[in-house]
């Protein structure tokens, strides 16, 4: 295999995802180590570098993307090894499940028209943003519950699961214009009408502030509801270093606009990542 197409996988950039996982854990009360396990390898081994790697081969960026400071070319092997990761993504999925299976599939289909020429949703500021906010947050805690608990998607229609769901996907609304705000140039050199682009940089900030004070309320709320006052208060403490270093760059960016560049975004993913997943894995232990 390339070692451009290694890259293009971005492996590493799963790590970004993982607090959905890490939450869907932390909330089942009896989790079925078996699946949990093939569910997390499913996901974060085939399903995400599987659509990085399409999204890649179709984008064929000249700078940088996330996880990747520095995109070599594309090659048919990209195209040819995200689809066979992607196909041994669905038929593992029968090992869990078949709703599962198909939740799997359907991911699939949503992530490749998300840059796909003849759909290309990333090119429509509010569907594209929708679909990645909903797929990534919503769609992927309710098929990662699913696999953890091993149980039937009927059996996820309550406020316990559907409510951590609808607010995974707020934070993941408030986070993905963040990952954009670098790539106005590039996404406009490609007719990309990204909302981040939409909003322009100060703007970026000033929603993601917004939307990301919605969805911590509504989790300090879930937290307290189901768990306990102390976890509830603790959340937000988790996320103090996040707050920093966001407000931080929001101060530089408004004197320098080229404050707002690959390395700071990066950094600020990393940041709310490791929190995020470190106050999920409090949770369970805890």
């Amino acid at each position: 295999m390339k070692k451009s197409t290694i890259l293009h996988l971005r492996f590493s950039f799963s790590f970004f995802l993982l607090p959905i996982f890490l939450l869907a854990f932390s909330i089942s009360e009896q989790p079925k180590p078996q699946t949990s396990l093939l569910c997390f390898i499913i996901l974060h081994f085939l399903v995400y570098p599987a659509s990085n790697g399409y999204n890649s081969y179709f984008d064929k960026d000249e700078e940088s993307i996330g996880g990747l400071k520095n995109p070599p070319k594309v090659s048919i092997e990209l195209y040819r090894v995200s689809l066979l990761l992607d196909a041994i993504a669905f038929g593992l999925g029968f090992l869990i499940s078949s709703e599962f299976a198909v939740m799997i599939l359907i991911y699939g289909f949503v992530s490749k028209a998300y840059s796909h020429p003849s759909a290309r949703l990333k090119k429509y500021p509010v569907t594209g943003w929708l679909t990645a906010g909903v797929f990534q947050g919503y769609f992927t805690l309710l098929l990662s519950i699913i696999a953890i608990n091993d149980i039937d998607l009927h059996s996820t229609l309550n406020s316990r699961i559907q409510l951590p769901g609808i607010l995974s996907t707020l934070l993941l609304l408030g986070s993905y214009p963040m990952t954009q705000v670098y790539q106005h140039e590039e996404d406009a050199r490609r007719g990309d009408l990204t909302l981040s682009r939409k909003l322009g940089i100060i703007g970026t900030f000033h929603f993601t502030a917004l939307v990301f004070t919605v969805a911590i309320s509504g989790f300090i709320y879930y937290f307290y509801t189901y768990f306990s006052i102390t976890k509830a208060l603790l959340f937000p403490v988790f996320l103090i270093p996040v707050l920093i270093h966001f407000s931080v760059w929001y101060l530089k960016t408004r004197k320098a606009p080229d404050s707002v560049n690959y390395r700071s975004t990066m950094r600020l993913n990393f940041i709310s990542s490791l929190m995020l997943n470190l106050y999920f894995l409090f949770l369970w232990v805890g």
